[in-house]
C-alpha cells in the first residue's frame, strides 16, 4: 500500500504530496505520512524550501470524522502542526479546493499560503459540536484579526479565496494546477531571500483596542441565538486566550475546551446527524 503523502526532490525544493481520496482527510495513516515528510525535508541539507500540496479536487478537507470519540492514535495533529511551523525552512501550502477544519489549521502552519481562485477556506468545527483543535484558535486570528476569526470560528462557514487575500488569511491568488503554482512561490521566496514566517509568532492583529468588546458582544449574540449550543462559547473562550496568553499556554487552553467538546453528548448527536444526512444524499443520487 503506498504512502497517503510522499516527498519529491525538485532541485532545492521538497514538494510534499497529500494522496488520500476522496477528500485527502486526516486521519491516522496522513497525519504520519505528513509528519514524516516534513521531518525529511527538514533533515535534507539539499533543501531550501517546502511546498505542500494535495493530489485529486480538494486539498485537505478536513479531519477523518470516523475517528472522533475513538481511542487518539499518535501522532495527534497537534504535532504535526508544531512539526510545520517550526521548520527552518519556508514552507508553503498551495491550496485548491476545500481547506477545511484540520486541513486549514495544517495551511496556517504552513509559513506561507496561495490559494486557487476557486478555493473555499474554513474552520466549520463548531457545526459538529467542536472547535479547532490543532491551533485554529491560536493562529486565525493572528492571521486575520480577532473579529473576523470570531465570525468564521463561531460562525462555521467557509470563506472564498478572494475574501481570504483580503483578510490576510493567503498570501496570493493563482489560477492552474497547484503544484506549479506551489514551486513557482517557493522559487521566489528563494530568490528574494525570504525565509521562515511562522504564524504562532505573529501578535499585531491580536492588539485590538476593542478586543474585550468584540468578545462580550459576541457571547451575547451566542446566547440569544444558540442558547443551547455547547461549543460556541468555548470557542469564544478559545478565541479570547490568544489574545490574553502566550501562544503555548493558549494552545493548552484551546486543546482543553476542544476535550469538552469532544466528551459532551451534544457532540455525538451533531456527528450522528452529519453521518445521516451524508447517507440521505448518497441514497438519493442514487436514485
Amino acid at each position: 500500500m503506498s504512502s497517503p503523502a510522499h516527498l519529491v526532490r525538485q532541485g532545492a525544493i521538497a514538494l510534499i504530496t497529500v494522496d488520500h481520496p476522496p477528500v485527502n482527510a486526516l486521519g491516522q495513516a496522513v497525519r504520519a505520512a505528513l509528519l514524516e515528510a516534513f521531518q525529511a525535508a527538514e533533515a535534507d541539507d539539499g533543501v531550501q524550501a517546502v511546498v505542500l500540496v494535495c493530489n485529486g479536487n480538494t486539498f485537505i478537507a478536513g479531519a477523518d470524522i470516523k475517528e472522533f470519540g475513538q481511542p487518539p492514535r499518535a501522532p495527534l495533529l497537534p504535532e504535526v502542526v508544531e512539526a510545520i511551523e517550526v521548520g527552518r525552512k519556508p514552507s508553503v501550502a498551495a491550496i485548491h479546493g476545500s481547506a477545511l477544519g484540520g486541513g486549514l489549521e495544517v495551511a496556517m502552519a504552513c509559513h506561507y499560503r496561495i490559494a486557487r481562485c476557486d478555493a473555499r477556506l474554513g474552520l466549520p468545527e463548531v457545526k459538529l459540536g467542536l472547535l479547532p483543535g490543532a491551533g485554529g484558535t491560536q493562529r486565525l486570528p493572528r492571521l486575520v484579526g480577532v473579529a473576523r476569526a470570531l465570525r468564521m470560528i463561531v460562525g462555521g462557514t467557509p470563506i472564498a479565496a478572494a475574501e481570504a487575500e483580503a483578510c490576510g488569511l493567503v498570501d496570493a491568488l493563482f489560477e492552474g494546477e497547484p503544484q506549479a503554482a506551489g514551486l513557482a512561490f517557493a522559487l521566489c521566496l528563494l530568490a528574494e531571500r525570504r525565509g521562515p514566517r511562522r504564524t504562532g509568532e505573529r501578535n499585531e492583529k491580536l492588539l485590538a483596542s476593542d478586543c474585550a468588546e468584540l468578545f462580550a458582544a459576541k457571547r451575547r449574540e451566542v446566547e440569544e441565538t444558540q442558547p443551547n449550543l455547547f461549543s460556541p462559547l468555548r470557542a469564544i473562550a478559545a478565541i479570547e486566550a490568544a489574545t490574553l496568553l502566550p501562544l503555548a499556554e493558549g494552545l493548552r487552553r484551546e486543546r482543553a475546551l476542544f476535550e469538552e467538546c469532544l466528551q459532551s453528548p451534544q457532540r455525538e448527536a451533531l456527528v450522528a446527524a452529519f453521518f445521516a444526512e451524508r447517507q440521505a444524499s448518497k441514497q438519493n443520487t442514487a436514485c
